[in-house]
């Protein structure tokens, strides 16, 4: 195989750190589910209990604990409070997008497996869900892994290609249990007339070996209250949208798909039929995924990370062949990188109260840049450099991430994040109780502070958290 000059491997390789690990600890952890997950497997690291994940001593199965395991063994070796939870996901990301790239290569050539890298890579919602420590990467990573597998093993019959697709599988299922064995019907539907080769005794083997051992441990410490936590709850449950409070129209995944492949999402149009058998199966696991997951109202934007790798395959392979169409789609990719600027300044106040209360900025010229880099992206393409066109998207999404995590991050660390307000009341926290706060800012605040601070209403101190709608907590 080629190997890329030294300038270029440099570029990609500070693309990656400004992308992927530049202000990885930029903000605190966010929201509930972080810090939730981030207590889990702090607990599990100190107490040694790998196969019972609990929150502040009690038993928690909302989740099987891949992620678990990730955050508590970053944790056993060293890594501070925030890194630890965020780190694993970040290197994760990154080891699937050199496999994704290695595999495209050999299956498609060098060129449309890196449009297809550039575009996952630089993709927001592939970018957004690799810096937070939540169960969504992790899942995505395995599952795609198994199905990319797959697709070998479907087209060369070589046994090695199952038996790891069942590897990964199993780790998908230990990411999020029986989502990725649904997702994965597009692949036994296109295996449907290679059934017995399917029931390969080795790749079954695998596949228990690696997904069966924690369930049934955790079962025998925990009966019933497990299974119908894990399975019935958050599996079953799920599927109803009165169950845990996320419902959503029909078409709530249209919107959230094109917006999960901001900047590229103008490249879409550039997708043709194939009689390739292997972009059938791309283009199957895409549609499948978003009409599974859109006949149940239970929605979440994350729910969809998983098909933006097939996405990417199917874009980047598409704009390798595309003609002058495709001028026009590129262009219009770097015009779209004008909606960073106002982002960064409505995205802490987004992400603590909602895109609806978010005021929008007046304008500025500096929005009109992305304008002049549409016509440079224009003019490269004109002279047959796509390759230069692509890139210069690229680079210019990376600069776009840069500004944005240099303007946005600080806010949102001090709206957002349970972290400063931490770092507030550590010096005097034998006086402060917490009278009212949202249920984010408490799964927070009781990560930071280790041990919970106290109720109010249970243990009274001078000092109090308390928190209007729509503002920060405050202590008095």
């Amino acid at each position: 195989m080629e190997r890329f000059p030294a300038w270029i491997t440099l570029a990609i390789l500070a693309a990656i750190y400004f992308l992927y690990l530049f202000r990885l600890t930029g903000t605190g952890l966010l929201k509930e589910d972080e810090p939730r997950y981030a207590s889990i497997a702090r607990e599990m690291a100190r107490s040694g209990d790998w196969i019972t994940p609990r929150l502040w001593g009690h038993p928690w199965f909302e989740k099987p604990p891949l992620l678990y395991w990730m955050t508590a063994a970053s944790i056993r070796i060293g890594i501070p409070e925030d890194l630890g939870p965020r780190l694993p996901i970040a290197i994760l990301s990154i080891l699937f997008l050199a496999f994704f790239f290695s595999l495209l290569r050999r299956e498609f050539g060098g060129r449309a497996a890196c449009f297809s890298t550039a575009i996952l890579a630089t993709s927001a919602g592939w970018l957004a869900y690799s810096y937070v420590a939540v169960t969504d990467l992790p899942l995505s990573v395995f599952f795609s892994t198994a199905m990319l597998l797959g697709m070998l093993w479907l087209r060369t019959g070589t046994e090695r290609w199952l038996i790891t697709a069942a590897i990964a599988l199993g780790l998908a299922v230990l990411a999020k249990s029986l989502v990725p064995l649904a997702l994965s019907i597009p692949f036994a539907w296109s295996a449907r007339s290679k059934w017995r080769e399917l029931l390969n005794w080795k790749a079954i083997a695998c596949f228990l070996i690696i997904a069966a051992p924690w369930y049934l441990l955790c079962y025998s410490r925990n009966g019933h209250s497990f299974v119908q936590t894990l399975f019935w709850e958050q599996q079953v449950g799920r599927l109803d949208a009165k169950a845990l409070g996320h419902g959503q129209p029909f078409w709530y995944y249209l919107p959230a798909f094109l917006g999960a492949l901001f900047p590229w999402t103008p490249t879409l149009g550039l997708w043709r039929p194939s009689s390739d058998s292997r972009r059938i199966f791309l283009m199957q696991w895409v549609v499948f995924g978003l009409l599974f997951f859109s006949i149940f109202p239970n929605k979440l934007p994350g729910y969809i990370l998983p098909l933006l790798p097939a996405t990417a395959a199917l874009t980047g392979l598409a704009l390798d062949e595309a003609r002058g169409a495709a001028r026009w789609a590129l262009a219009i990719t770097a015009a779209l990188l004008c909606v960073v600027f106002p982002l960064a300044a409505i995205l802490p106040r987004a992400l603590a109260e909602g895109l609806s209360h978010a005021n929008f900025p007046t304008w500025s010229y500096l929005w009109a840049l992305p304008i002049g880099l549409a016509a440079l992206v224009w003019h490269f393409d004109a002279r047959e450099k796509r390759t230069a066109a692509v890139s210069l998207v690229a680079i210019a999404f990376t600069a776009a991430v840069i500004y944005l995590k240099l303007v946005s991050f600080p806010t949102i660390d001090s709206t957002v994040s349970a972290r400063s307000l931490w770092r507030e009341i550590a010096p005097i926290r034998d006086r402060v109780c917490v009278a009212n706060l949202d249920r984010s800012w408490r799964y927070g605040l009781n990560y930071y502070s280790v041990i919970p601070l106290p109720d109010c209403e249970e243990t009274p101190r001078p000092l109090k958290i308390s928190q209007s709608e729509g503002a920060p907590p405050s202590v008095k």
